[in-house]
């Protein structure tokens, strides 16, 4: 007797598990997407600076490309870029071939040896100063500067926040033109942020200007996307 109750009970128990589960599949639900934005004007900045040199030998390349590195390094500590803020970024030295037509094959011309370098500058008043430095210092590339901001998960937290609460508003809305109001907030996901504006200027002027140079970046927008699930409470009709 006391098998067979223990078996009605579990019966019981999945049929009302069962139920639950239908009746959560077809009550009814909305589902909005929405973003939130916050505008930001940059304070920081990095830019890239490439060193190469080109030799008869790999060695020679490499050498001459070494003395540019460290004159180009030594500038940028008087712009007030510490060593770890100019970090190598890639090196490489490589052949050059060049198709000889008449002998129909590629020659041996040389070497080439490339030192990339990304300079970090966190204060962005002095990133003008920055680029004439290694400029000035024998860089052979300034490109592709990126603007960020120091408070940029601050910032992306009151984005997101804005994103839920335009969710919720357009979801109150859909829900009293349906004829019943927004329920409880049921599942919520966000997609990663969009630093928008101008973020990157590529390649720079590779000699030193006759005047300082300036950067003045656009204000960015930093956007979040939610996707949300409401339930949805229909009013009763009015007769």
């Amino acid at each position: 007797m006391k098998t067979k109750l223990i078996f009605c009970t579990l019966w019981l128990l999945a049929g009302v598990a069962a139920l639950s589960l239908t009746a959560r599949a077809e009550e009814s639900q909305i589902v909005v997407s929405a973003s939130g934005k916050v505008s930001v004007k940059p304070d920081m900045a990095e830019f890239g600076v490439v060193l190469q040199s080109n030799a008869k030998s790999a060695e020679r390349a490499a050498a001459e490309t070494a003395e540019k590195y460290h004159r180009v390094q030594a500038a940028l500590r008087t712009a007030a870029v510490p060593l770890e803020d100019a970090p190598t970024a890639s090196y490489t030295v490589s052949p050059d071939w060049e198709w000889d037509q008449s002998q129909g094959k590629s020659l041996l011309k040389g070497y080439t040896a490339r030192h990339a370098i990304m300079v970090h500058v966190r204060t962005l008043g002095l990133i003008g100063r920055a680029i004439d430095a290694a400029v000035q210092a024998g860089a052979d590339e300034v490109q592709s500067i990126t603007f960020s901001s120091s408070r940029f998960d601050e910032l992306r937290q009151q984005a997101l926040a804005a994103a839920v609460g335009n969710a919720r508003k357009d979801g109150s809305i859909m829900a009293q033109a349906a004829g019943g109001r927004l329920g409880q907030l049921l599942e919520a996901s966000v997609t990663q942020p969009q630093y928008g504006g101008r973020p990157a200027m590529e390649m720079m002027a590779l000699k030193a200007a006759p005047a300082p140079t300036e950067i003045a970046p656009s204000e960015q927008d930093i956007v979040v996307m939610v996707t949300s699930r409401w339930r949805f409470i229909a009013l009763p009709a009015v007769r």
